[in-house]
């Protein structure tokens, strides 16, 4: 349950920081007549957004009638999920304080097209953290083996509201958070969850008989990692960790979880400064003068001749 709780949160607080950048730029520029707009196009991108988990939930239970699609269908997903995940976390990390200007130059631009271009422009601020947020959902929910129940619903609901709340308090400035210390924290939490989904969606693979090796377990821990227990639970519910993976899934697991989280942990390299004021030196000019004998050709030495043998004429 904290897993889709902590993917409604991330996800919610991202959506929800899109649309107070937006709000508060139009309450700022004195430009309160297109708010109307913006809510409109946060209107359909939910909706849009919660059709799209609906057509999913709907594929994965009625249209696909034997065990091996729809295992194959939900390891489909829960590859793009990962996909997703990886690609989100990345990019928020990297835009996460450059965002606001951006999105100001954006809405800048869509006030001086026209009412349709505002409402597409916050339509596809949210609209991408929806599809998101329903495939993401969708897989996590999956693999942590309850299904897309009321209270998976319930908690992704929850993780939601809680981001509305802190945007609110945001965009209020009743409360003041390090969004970027935020981002870090819930990004790591969430590259687990995706190893975990990766896990689960190589189970589903095998199980639908396009991998081998469901029965090659690679360890089998059982008797000390009860799944019954509340611990097994929640390290099943958050990150898939099972007491008796297959190989291919702890292979899955690893090589996901290791390099992705060394990768995201790691602080980005500055560029060295010397590099930019040595770019318009040339030596090439600069070492000619260095020999006072020898003038340059074509340079110096034609006027100074010249001019001694000119001057007896004037």
């Amino acid at each position: 349950m904290f897993a889709t709780y902590l993917i409604g949160l991330r996800e919610g607080l991202e959506a929800t920081l899109v649309v107070s950048i937006l709000v508060a730029f139009l309450v700022k520029s004195q430009r309160r007549d297109r708010l109307p707009q913006v809510w409109a196009g946060v209107g359909l991108a939910v909706a849009l957004s919660v059709g799209f988990g609906s057509l999913i939930q709907y594929t994965s239970t009625s249209l696909l009638r034997t065990f091996e699609s729809r295992e194959l269908f939900e390891a489909v997903t829960s590859v793009a999920a990962v996909v997703f995940v990886t690609w989100m976390i990345f990019w928020m990390r990297r835009a996460a304080r450059t965002i606001a200007g951006e999105l100001r130059g954006k809405l800048t631009d869509a006030l001086a097209v026209g009412s349709l271009a505002v409402a597409g422009m916050a339509f596809l601020a949210v609209v991408r953290e929806g599809l998101e947020t329903a495939l993401i959902f969708y897989a996590a929910a999956e693999s942590a083996a309850g299904g897309t129940g009321p209270g998976s619903l319930l908690a992704l609901a929850g993780g939601i509201a809680t981001a509305v709340v802190i945007g609110f308090l945001l965009y209020r400035s009743a409360v003041r958070i390090n969004l970027s210390r935020f981002f870090t924290w819930t990004g790591a939490l969430l590259i687990l969850v995706a190893a975990g989904i990766l896990k689960y969606g190589v189970h589903d693979f095998q199980e639908a008989g396009v991998l081998p090796g469901l029965n090659d377990l690679a360890f089998d821990i059982s008797n000390t990692l009860d799944p019954g227990s509340w611990y097994g639970a929640l390290l099943a519910g958050m990150f898939n960790v099972t007491a008796a993976p297959t190989v291919l899934e702890l292979v899955a697991w690893v090589a996901y979880a290791v390099p992705v989280l060394v990768l995201f942990l790691r602080k980005p390299g500055r560029p060295s400064k010397p590099v930019q004021p040595a770019e318009p030196v040339q030596p090439a000019r600069s070492t000619e003068p260095a020999q006072p004998d020898e003038p340059a050709a074509g340079t110096s030495a034609a006027p100074a001749d010249v001019a001694p043998a000119q001057s007896p004429r004037s």
